[in-house]
């Protein structure tokens, strides 16, 4: 998963999902996928034996438009896409007692409005032969929460 600049990460060490389900196939047998809704980011297969498996492919077949995710850090802040580069602060409010429907403000409006495509637009910038690290790491060392790997992505 492209975590950034930080963990060395680079497109050329990528194996997408059509290269791992060939790999396996060719071990295995021919592999099924497990037909399901679900909002989960992982897509289900089975093995002939049964052994059921996931593939999450945000890399190589991003699923921005489906995904439910967001992470909540320890410091409180409340990221609605593992790329965002700002979050929502959620720990001054909670700390001064805000309401339940106060929270609720803030959240559900937040929630509403996201428009993130943070994998989208990582893909994107491939095709373009312009992606590279997400944060520079001289600049991570200045804010080490600008990327997903620090944030419990």
């Amino acid at each position: 998963m492209d975590v950034g600049g930080a963990t060395s990460w680079a497109i050329d060490k990528v194996c997408s999902r059509a290269a791992m389900l060939a790999q396996l196939s060719q071990h295995y047998g021919p592999i099924e996928p497990i037909v399901e809704e679900s909002w989960a980011p992982a897509e289900r297969f089975h093995l002939p034996d049964g052994t059921v498996f996931g593939i999450i492919a945000s890399t190589t077949a991003p699923f921005c438009r489906t995904c439910d995710r967001s992470r909540l850090t320890a410091d409180g802040m409340w990221y609605l896409c593992l790329y965002a580069r700002q979050g929502i602060d959620l720990r001054q409010p909670l700390r001064t007692g805000v309401s339940r429907e106060e929270l609720a403000s803030i959240i559900i409006p937040g929630w509403q409005t996201r428009r993130d495509r943070g994998a989208e637009e990582r893909k994107a910038l491939e095709t373009h032969g312009m992606r590279s690290t997400l944060i520079p790491l001289d600049r991570l060392r200045k804010d080490p929460h600008l990327e997903m790997h620090t944030r419990g992505g």
